[in-house]
């Protein structure tokens, strides 16, 4: 009498492969995998920049407008600001464009 080949290890270590083969997919490539959480990373760094680069952005305009405020007062900075709004010069000065 011949003995029949058994295929159950067969199909278990294959359904075993199949299953690591996936879950090693999904740890890489996943929503939650590895290249996601590179591209994560690099979007925090950037958004920081931008914070940090809005902050120093308020910082000054801040300054600016602490400097023109009715308890301190900035004649140059006005000055400037006039100048710059209304467009205009004095008799004395030369403008460079």
């Amino acid at each position: 009498m011949r003995k029949r080949p058994q295929f159950g290890p067969l199909v278990f270590f294959s359904l075993a492969l199949v299953l690591c083969g996936y879950f090693a997919f999904a740890a890489i490539q996943g929503s939650y995998g590895i290249f996601r959480r590179v591209q994560i990373d690099a979007e925090i760094e950037t958004l920081a920049a931008e914070r940090d680069a809005l902050r120093a952005e308020v910082e000054k305009m801040a300054n600016l407008t602490h400097r023109l405020s009715d308890s301190y007062l900035d004649l140059d900075l006005l000055d400037e600001r006039a100048r710059d709004v209304l467009g205009t010069l004095r008799s004395d000065e030369i403008v460079i464009r």
